[in-house]
């Protein structure tokens, strides 16, 4: 054992055991992802142009959502190149290099699309619970602030774990994953593993734990508004909230599915359900979010369609 103990920063490459062999059919499940791919980069797209291009829409709550595309963008380009080449490619590995690479991008994604939520729910709190006072309070260098921390916050602290396990000594090389995840490799560790479990824990207490409980101070206040307003008023604030909160309830649930993937055994559960799990919070989401916003909210619908229809 002791001679097969390798520091983590000395693996040359990583093998990803949840691929399989599915014959002929990897090029249709190549077709698919590629789709997803080309829809979710064109959708994100869009919308950002939209939101830049159009004066009109050079509002807090839009500038947070160009905010949030971007990252849609950023997390599924993390993901998407690499997985299209391993469904097409015989041999499943990955250098050590372009592994943590990966993490990085994942891992800082996942923070930075809970910390623009976060930002979003704050937005929505002034807007109805405070509106006399939103005018002073969400200016435009709040505004900055907001996405900038949302931003570099995770950026700079992701890089955190990732050193950890850069100290680690390895027993093998193996991800039972179809992309490079930390605590996957956390758990090859040969050496006392403690600091990155403990820091782990710290992590999802931050970056999650402490988000959800903000969005969730911020929604009962809106709420008390809203049952003590008048319909219309209700009406509005239910029209500018509801894409929000399914969006934030479609990335928890992503989150819940991969803290549980992570930290339980899940040998017991097919292969093929448990790629889906891992899987749909970098998939799901960049998709779910443009299409979401860009039909609830009514401003961005109506300037799409005419973008899209030749100004007709």
């Amino acid at each position: 054992m002791m001679k097969m103990m390798l520091n983590s920063s000395q693996v040359s490459h990583f093998t990803l055991a949840a691929y399989s062999d599915p014959g002929l059919f990897k090029y249709v499940i190549f077709l698919i992802l590629l789709c997803f791919y080309v829809l979710i980069i064109v959708a994100n797209v869009l919308l950002i142009v939209v939101i830049c291009m159009n004066r009109s829409l050079h509002e807090p709550m839009y500038l947070f959502m160009c905010s949030l595309f971007v990252n849609e963008v950023y997390g599924s380009t993390g993901l998407f190149p690499a997985l299209l080449l391993h469904i097409l490619s015989d041999v499943h590995t990955i250098s050590a290099v372009f592994c943590y690479l990966q993490i990085y991008c994942v891992y800082s994604y996942a923070t930075i699309e809970l910390f623009c939520l976060t930002a979003m729910s704050y937005d929505r709190y002034l807007a109805i619970c405070r509106p006399l006072q939103y005018h002073a309070c969400m200016t435009s260098k709040t505004i900055v602030l907001l996405i900038a921390l949302s931003w570099l916050f995770p950026l700079l602290t992701i890089i955190v774990p990732i050193l950890l396990t850069l100290h680690l000594q390895l027993c093998g090389n193996v991800i039972n994953k179809v992309y490079c995840g930390n605590y996957s490799i956390v758990k090859l560790a040969c050496s006392d593993a403690r600091v990155n479990n403990i820091y782990g824990l710290v992590q999802i207490m931050t970056y999650i734990i402490s988000p959800l409980i903000l969005i969730l101070i911020t929604y009962v206040r809106i709420l008390k508004v809203c049952f003590s307003c008048c319909k219309q008023t209700r009406q509005k604030a239910v029209s500018t909230c509801t894409p929000h909160l399914a969006s934030l309830l479609n990335f928890s649930f992503g989150c819940l599915f991969q803290i549980i993937q992570g930290r339980f055994d899940m040998s017991s559960v097919p292969n093929i359900l448990n790629v889906f799990l891992s899987l749909y919070f970098l998939v799901c989401q960049p998709l779910f979010t443009p299409l979401l916003y860009g039909l609830k909210m009514s401003k961005i619908c109506t300037i799409c369609k005419r973008l899209l229809c030749g100004g007709r």
